[in-house]
């Protein structure tokens, strides 16, 4: 099955009205849709963020071997090509450093409202207004919530953490002033992030252990230099990037994109190279402790490279019998064996369906966020909430972030939002929200196509709800571009605007604007 052709149909126009739209967090789509925003005249507009900086994941993380698992050239802004990018897969300090450059180079600054952390936003009187931390309110026509994915590190609660006379944090709240070299370092986690740790530490670690709940599948990463030649004729000649930037997103989009959700040959290639990459594992002991027991894909991809050879390291343990508590000393596995450790790295993941939570939403009538997902997460085509008026979501619910760059998906879903905020500021709409109806029917769409894709293997990942159901865009990744290059008119309520010919009228079922 596919989604939903789009349509469209433009009420005509006979004026502007005045436009406000605030922006909760100025991480990769908070920016990209205060960069659009900016673009499309509309000056009226804030980026809160709870940070001093913008970047999002990219400033929250700074652990040793930091990397991004999509090729440099396809992790830009459209509009906003980089030809400084060293190698063929960036470091989280270039990402950092392109998000902040480009912030400043476009003009946002004087938009952003940093160290400030947004607790409340109801709608009230057809607006919304936001409250902060510091008890300051300000209503604004759309809120438009880029909170992110990655935000709220996952701590196991294992008894005995406050004994531990080590140090330990998450590999999201790295402390630079630990001393890593020659310690006796344990990381608990093989995702992108423990694998990335262990590539990072192995050199320096005077023993290193890895504690893998269940084994991942490791894609070798080769991550060639790019030449001051290919910089320099990038910087001369922005348009070759206008050119060849397209084709890189084309070539990931078509093979590992397409892996994860059509059956076929790059799915049967991929599942090759990532069991290929296994036997470079030498003891057949520890590469069957390290072979998953579910497809590729299932879970993200680990792209990194020389994982196989760090565990094979001499001073290297990967350790599969479960954590039972922690000790003064390091960490007791169920099997009795305590394992000392000077210093806990959790390379544990996130809170990834928590999205804009513990922000308090209410929309009309009372009705939280919290009630509209007490069943777990759900949009309408990944940007909206049905009975939330002028609220848009950017990487929200079913958003295509494994099959493509996040700073991708962003775009498109910017994109969608500024069709709306622009029928408002031409007095042709005041207020929409996506029907039941329509909301329902998007997500019947997704549970009928999950089965064939990789991610419903056998796997628990962090793509998924609290319900174990995969929150991920089942189908190739520009039918996502289609669906939303247009409004779907039928799938709203509306309430007209100062320009409208129309009258007042809900155009399908469901919960009025």
């Amino acid at each position: 099955m596919t989604p939903p052709e789009p349509v469209t149909d433009r009420a005509p126009v006979t004026h502007r009205v005045p436009v406000s739209v605030a922006v909760i967090g100025a991480g990769v789509s908070g920016l990209c849709m205060g960069l659009k925003l900016k673009a499309a005249g509309i000056e009226d507009f804030v980026l809160y963020d709870k940070a001093e900086d913008v970047g999002g994941v990219w400033r929250d993380n700074t652990y040793p071997g930091l990397s991004c698992d999509i090729p440099s050239r396809t992790y830009c802004y459209s509009f906003a090509p980089n030809p400084e990018w060293n190698a063929l897969f960036s470091t989280g300090p270039e990402i950092l450093r392109y998000l902040q450059r480009t912030a400043t180079d476009h003009g946002l600054r004087p938009h952003l409202r940093t160290g400030t952390h947004i607790t409340r936003a109801t709608f009230t009187d057809g607006r919304w207004t936001l409250e902060t931390s510091t008890g300051e309110t300000r209503a604004f026509d759309f809120l438009l919530c880029a909170t992110g994915l990655l935000v709220h590190p996952t701590v196991p609660d294992l008894p005995g953490a406050d004994t531990f006379r080590g140090r330990a944090f998450h590999s999201a709240r790295w402390d630079h002033t630990v001393q890593t070299t020659g310690q006796k370092i344990a990381i608990v986690g093989t995702g992108s992030t423990g694998v990335q740790l262990t590539c990072a530490l192995t050199p320096h670690a005077g023993r290193l252990m890895l504690f893998q709940r269940t084994p991942q599948w490791v894609l070798p990463k080769p991550n060639k230099r790019i030449s001051a030649l290919a910089k320099a004729v990038h910087r001369r000649r922005p348009a070759l990037a206008r050119l060849t930037d397209p084709l890189w997103r084309l070539a990931f989009e078509t093979t590992i994109s397409k892996a994860a959700v059509t059956p076929g040959w790059q799915r049967t290639l991929l599942t090759y190279a990532c069991r290929i990459a296994l036997l470079r594992i030498r003891s057949t002991g520890l590469r069957r402790r390290m072979t998953p027991d579910h497809p590729p894909l299932c879970k993200r991809l680990v792209v990194a490279s020389g994982f196989h050879r760090a565990v094979q390291q001499p001073h290297v343990d990967v350790i599969s019998t479960p954590i039972a508590r922690i000790t003064p000393r390091g960490l007791l596995t169920t099997d009795g064996h305590e394992h000392e450790a000077d210093l806990i790295v959790w390379a544990t993941g996130f809170q990834a369906d928590a999205y804009m939570r513990p922000l308090h939403i209410t929309g009309p009538h009372g009705r939280t966020l919290d009630d509209a997902w007490a069943r777990g997460p759900r949009s309408y085509n990944t940007v909206a909430l049905p009975g939330f008026p002028n609220l848009f979501l950017l990487v929200g619910p079913n958003s295509p972030f494994s099959g493509e760059a996040v700073i991708r998906t962003a775009e498109t879903q910017a994109d969608y939002i500024l069709q709306w905020i622009d029928l408002f500021a031409r007095g042709v709409i005041s207020r929409t929200t996506p029907t039941r109806e329509a909301t329902d029917a998007f997500n019947a769409a997704i549970a009928t196509a999950l089965p064939n894709t990789a991610f419903t293997g056998g796997c628990s990942s962090w793509y998924q709800d609290q319900n174990g159901t995969p929150l991920v865009w089942p189908w190739p990744v520009h039918t996502h571009r289609t669906l939303l290059s247009r409004i779907h008119h039928p799938d709203f309520h509306t309430l007209p605007g100062p320009a409208a010919t129309h009258g007042p009228s809900a155009l399908a079922g469901g919960d009025p604007a």
